[in-house]
């Protein structure tokens, strides 16, 4: 069951200060403990990786071979490849449209401006082991990387006993080149300094528990991450011409990854919201994380009945989520009103999971009210640009004496001169 909160301007803000509370709680012992580890790396270097991974994951750091990969591949379920290979094209030709290209021209002083964009030379994925290994997130982290012209991938797993075929299936379609079995903190600090045969990235992406999350918030800066992703969440916004079973579907979708991912619905039809109450306690019954389910929106899910559409988009915009359903008589028109969301689902037919696997559009979305100023992963993720000026004597002649000015009024009487100097 979930909870129906009628908007009130009071009872909807109380649900939203607890989704937002979740997020924000960290464990103080673990920041502790990683910052101890990502030192001791620091420091130490692999040694200090190998003793790490022994006494977490026991096993020392390994590198995977071609022909490791290869294997897996053909080890991997034949649907499962398939699945895999449609979704890495998919996600392939949604990046190249957007992959942004180098451009010069003619300023109107005269002389040449523009910028030359260049992906980054070696990035790094990290992809969970376990129970938490998706082969789709490794397709989401490296195609777009490959696609932006990153010179190296390096894929970081945890060496578990028995590495997921279909992880190693999807680093071979998605063109990884190096994977390293290597994992939590130790795997972060290790690309982030350098440690033995493990190299240092450029930039680190991909998902984590909370060592590895916390391990990336303290990297930052000697490199570059996507994100901290806090819980997944959904919010899906209906009037009474949606079908409560699709609504109810798509809500348990989200509660099933963790007990503190959230659910909303927003509609202007309180019938709908009890309608989708039903539905959910019918699914969950057949459904095989049903104890998460029950938890996760039982504490972080609702319905909010508020008094027309509008009222809805604007609560969205506050909520800004991570992925936002639109699944009313005329969805699209809600869109020019949506300000604040990760990736927007348009009609009774675009459910959430199809952004997860099969679409294009990267599934790393801001969480947690990030969309205010987080963008999802894409090719843009990856690339870095360089600004490039070219200017003759006769085009910086005129603007010598506003350069000189400029300068003097800072006082930096050098930059003044470097201009002067031309013109004596």
């Amino acid at each position: 069951m979930i909870a129906i909160i009628r908007a009130d301007g009071t009872a909807e803000r109380r649900q939203l200060d607890a989704m937002r509370a979740r997020a924000a709680e960290k464990n103080a012992d673990i920041e502790l403990a990683v910052k101890d580890i990502m030192d001791h790396v620091r420091m130490e270097g692999f040694l200090a990786v190998e003793r790490y991974s022994i006494q977490f994951d026991h096993s020392a750091p390994y590198e995977l071979s071609k022909e490791q990969l290869d294997e897996a591949y053909s080890l991997c379920p034949p649907e499962l490849a398939a699945a895999l290979e449609h979704a890495a094209r998919n996600i392939r030709d949604y990046n190249e449209k957007l992959l942004a290209r180098s451009m010069e021209w003619t300023s109107p002083d005269g002389g040449r401006v523009g910028r030359i964009v260049r992906g980054m030379s070696r990035v790094g994925i990290y992809v969970p082991g376990g129970t938490a290994a998706y082969p789709s997130s490794v397709l989401m982290n490296a195609v777009p990387a490959k696609v932006a012209g990153v010179e190296e991938i390096v894929m970081l797993t945890p060496p578990t006993e028995n590495l997921s075929h279909g992880v190693l299936a999807a680093a071979k379609i998605a063109g990884v080149d190096r994977v390293i079995a290597v994992g939590g903190a130790q795997a972060v600090a290790a690309v982030t300094y350098g440690a033995g045969f493990i190299p240092r990235v450029d930039k680190l992406v991909g998902p984590g528990n909370a060592y590895v999350a916390a391990a990336k918030r303290l990297a930052y800066g000697a490199l570059d991450i996507d994100m901290v992703a806090g819980p997944s969440e959904v919010l899906v916004i209906a009037d009474e011409t949606a079908d409560p079973k699709f609504i109810a579907a798509d809500l348990l979708s989200q509660a099933e990854h963790d007990k503190l991912a959230s659910a909303v619905l927003l509609t202007d039809s309180m019938e709908l919201a009890q309608a989708v109450d039903g539905e959910i306690v019918r699914q969950t019954g057949y459904l095989s994380r049903s104890e998460i389910m029950e938890a996760s929106l039982r504490d972080f899910g609702c319905a909010i009945v508020c008094g027309g559409l509008d009222g809805c988009v604007e609560l969205a915009n506050e909520i800004a989520p991570e992925h936002l359903e639109i699944v009313t008589r005329a969805p699209r028109k809600l869109l020019p009103a949506v300000k604040n969301a990760g990736a927007v689902f348009l009609g009774a037919y675009t459910p959430e999971p199809l952004g997860d696997y099969l679409a294009g559009p990267d599934h790393v979305l801001p969480t947690s009210g990030t969309a205010r100023f987080f963008s999802p992963l894409s090719v843009d993720s990856f690339l870095k640009s360089m600004s490039i000026l070219e200017f003759g004597r006769e085009a910086l002649e005129p603007m010598s004496r506003e350069i000189i000015a400029l300068a003097q009024a800072e006082k930096l009487t050098a930059h003044a001169n470097s201009v002067q100097v031309r013109f004596e």
